[in-house]
């Protein structure tokens, strides 16, 4: 839907892309969140409802200490990225019509929304393939995170023990997150406090799936799924990396902590995001 030309499409009446409040950058210091050691749950178990195959069986593994940045990497940081490697653009940029006259690097360009072009918002989160999130962040000598350090994170918490979101154990009312068709389009990563994690992390469901360094394979007890054998055989197969959270275009019924996505890494996928963390 995104690639359709825009004649082919209708714009919701009363949806804006980048509403005028969005549209200034926020200032603010790029900043991390030390994730201390501990046990996260990966996977499914079969009381939480429908999982897929690779989604099962449900098992804990323990996680080292860690630093992950506390928001998503934005177009702003990718743009820096790009200015001092001649990094390609990411796929959904486009040069901006008489960008010459324009003062700043942001001016250069433009998004490609669902309904139309708009000039780049510099604190979107930035949409990428794998491939340029891992020399994004070996450029910061970081590195991209593990699907467990994603799950500890997102679900766990100071004390112990884990969340079923990372906002909480409950999922009603309007979405603690840019995802469930509330948009069509990414919100500035400082937009929606109300999406944080326990140990402080923004919006680590919504706003864009995550990329990982895990490659997405079955786990130990894997039994394929007699219904839909085909789902998880055309993802593990060694050539796909876990993507976690959700996008602006996920349903809510597939917000669950156990989900897995997957994609190869040098797909030009539209909503695939991304952030960086460091070992401690």
């Amino acid at each position: 839907w995104h690639e359709l030309p825009y004649a082919l499409k209708r714009k919701p009446e009363h949806y804006v892309t980048a509403p005028p409040r969005l549209k200034e950058p926020r200032t603010r210091v790029p900043e991390t969140v030390r994730i201390p050691a501990g046990e996260v749950t990966l996977g499914t178990a079969e009381h939480e409802g429908f999982s897929w195959d690779n989604e099962r069986p449900a098992h804990t593994v323990a996680v080292a200490a860690f630093d992950i940045d506390t928001w998503k990497v934005t177009n702003a940081e990718y743009l820096a990225f790009m200015d001092a490697t001649g990094a390609s653009a990411p796929h959904l940029w486009r040069p901006s019509e008489g960008h010459a006259e324009r003062e700043s690097a942001i001016g250069r360009w433009s998004w490609r929304g669902m309904f139309e072009t708009v000039p780049l918002p510099p604190d979107w989160p930035v949409y990428v393939t794998w491939s340029e999130a891992e020399a994004y962040a070996r450029w910061r000598g970081r590195r991209l995170p593990s699907e467990a350090e994603f799950h500890r994170a997102a679900f766990g918490m100071p004390g112990g023990g884990e969340r079923r979101y990372p906002w909480g154990d409950t999922l009603h009312g309007r979405a603690p997150g840019n995802f469930d068709f509330g948009r069509w389009d990414p919100t500035p990563v400082e937009a929606r406090p109300d999406a944080v994690s326990a140990f402080g992390v923004q919006e680590l469901v919504g706003n864009g799936w995550e990329w990982t360094s895990t490659i997405l394979g079955p786990f130990d007890g894997f039994v394929t799924m007699a219904s839909c054998p085909e789902y998880s055989a055309g993802l593990c197969d060694g050539d796909h990396y876990v993507l976690k959270g959700a996008s602006p275009v996920t349903a809510r019924s597939l917000v669950r902590r156990g989900f897995r996505g997957g994609e190869r890494p040098g797909a030009a996928s539209r909503y695939t995001a991304f952030r960086t963390v460091a070992s401690q």
